[in-house]
């Protein structure tokens, strides 16, 4: 089964916070997101991806996006998960709409 991608529904929770209306839309981390073309990374990913056993895929955007991050930061999986937790730019860059205190339980898959 290939991930099932993240598109803006521009429906509201309830209960959560959307992130682009707690967040400075103008922080680096922000604006790099936008700039990235996530759509030819979502192809290009995709002509390699093979279906298999296992749990449901992640989206392409957060497994590309946490990549980015941890190289770019220079951080462990650990640390990576830990800060991407607390950390609502890292939840934005990685494609994430609402807010997320739950814990990273990316790494471990």
């Amino acid at each position: 089964m290939k991930p099932r991608e993240r598109r803006e529904t521009g429906q509201k929770d309830l209960f959560k916070a959307r992130l682009d209306q707690i967040i400075d839309m103008s922080h680096p981390r922000v604006r790099l997101a936008q700039r990235i073309d996530w759509g030819f990374l979502e192809q290009a990913f995709g002509a390699v991806y093979a279906d298999g056993p296992g749990g449901p895929p992640l989206a392409t955007r957060l497994m590309a996006g946490l990549h980015i991050l941890k190289y770019s930061e220079n951080l462990s999986d650990e640390r990576l998960c830990e800060i991407w937790a607390e950390n609502p730019y890292f939840q934005y860059f990685c494609g994430e709409e609402f807010s997320s205190t739950s814990s990273c339980s990316i790494a471990r898959r």
